[in-house]
């Protein structure tokens, strides 16, 4: 992929299902209350962590170029 990607995690809309930590390991913890956390905010693009973007069950995960801050997931529709 090559870009670089800033994520982040709406922690008043995160459920704590913990399937972004468990699709994407390198990409996302949770704390103890089990919210979702990004291992870094600013990390290299990744399937995995878009992965478990597209699978959160709530869409509380926001992939923005890091570059330009252009919206990678969601998109509109």
């Amino acid at each position: 992929m090559g870009d670089r990607w800033r994520i982040e995690v709406d922690r008043s809309v995160c459920i704590g299902s913990g399937l972004c930590a468990g699709t994407a390991p390198a990409g996302f913890t949770l704390d103890s209350a089990r919210q979702s956390h990004p291992v870094e905010a600013d990390t290299d693009a990744s399937e995995a962590v878009l992965e478990a973007a597209e699978g959160c069950p709530v869409e509380a995960i926001l992939i923005r170029l890091g570059d330009t801050g252009e919206t990678v997931f969601p998109l509109d529709e």
